[in-house]
């Protein structure tokens, strides 16, 4: 996106719904295609592994790697407009005025102002299982790799996520930050072990060392909500045990008052007995 921003280029994504369909997905295309062709909008559209609804998806995205443009993408009445749109900035660059030319030319441009670009992770069967049946993902495309975060930039952005989390002191959020780094790189060590060990892979990415993060700040609110809780509770039992205590303590003066009282009583029945008993 920073990339984008910087060359002007409008990001372009699909937005997945629970009803979001391949004809959704073809509408959405053809939208970008009208945009960057012919209003001569450049483009990125940036596609993350997470919005593939389906893999028949992934055959345009392959189309539009290798040929420019999927063959059923538009149709004939749809190519005629662009067509037209394009006829003028096609002849001003020379291009002889044929349906043919003139839809090369349409798909060349495109080609020219649209940059795709793929965001997958590497994780378990399906990336390379893709890049199998759909080459032109690795064939057409120059790939990115992003490899591991050196510990001072893992403790810098922990730093950074921990800024607004409210702690006692600087250095305890120092800690906390350095930490996190430590246990993000002690977890790809243990994962280089196992793979040295039983042959399979355990993947940390920066990613991964994100969603600590946000799973640390969910879990410390989480229990410093709880502590609330038992603190109020706390401090409202206290509160009762004192009022039960001033109320014992305001019986026993009264019990005392009235055990006088008893005792007068009793004093007097005795003596009226005996004068009864005479």
């Amino acid at each position: 996106r920073l990339a984008a921003f910087i060359g002007s280029y409008e990001v372009f994504q699909i937005k997945l719904t629970s009803s979001y369909s391949m004809n959704d997905f073809k509408e959405d295309l053809r939208n970008m295609f009208i945009r960057v062709g012919a209003k001569s909008t450049p483009m990125v559209f940036l596609f993350t592994d997470q919005q593939i609804f389906q893999e028949r998806s992934l055959v345009y995205l392959n189309d539009i790697l290798a040929q420019g443009c999927p063959p059923d993408l538009f149709a004939d009445e749809d190519k005629d407009n662009m067509i037209n749109a394009v006829r003028s900035e096609a002849k001003s660059a020379g291009v002889f005025d044929s349906r043919e030319n003139l839809w090369q030319f349409f798909v060349d441009k495109v080609r020219s102002d649209l940059h795709v670009v793929c965001c997958m992770s590497p994780v378990g069967d399906k990336f390379r299982n893709r890049c199998r049946k759909f080459p032109a993902l690795t064939n057409c495309s120059q790939i990115n790799w992003f490899f591991a975060w050196p510990e001072q930039a893992l403790v810098s952005v922990a730093a950074r996520f921990l800024a607004d989390v409210e702690m006692e002191s600087p250095e305890l959020r120092a800690a906390c930050a350095a930490h996190m780094a430590f246990v993000h790189e002690s977890v790809g060590a243990a994962g280089l072990r196992y793979l040295t060990q039983e042959r399979r892979n355990v993947y940390t990415t920066p990613k991964s060392f994100l969603e600590l993060i946000a799973l640390y700040k969910l879990q410390l609110g989480k229990e410093r909500s709880n502590i609330d809780l038992l603190r109020v509770r706390l401090s409202d039992g206290l509160v009762k045990l004192r009022d039960a205590q001033s109320q014992v303590a305001d019986m026993q003066v009264q019990l005392k008052e009235e055990s006088v009282v008893v005792e007068a009583k009793k004093k007097e029945t005795d003596e009226l007995l005996e004068q009864v008993g005479k």
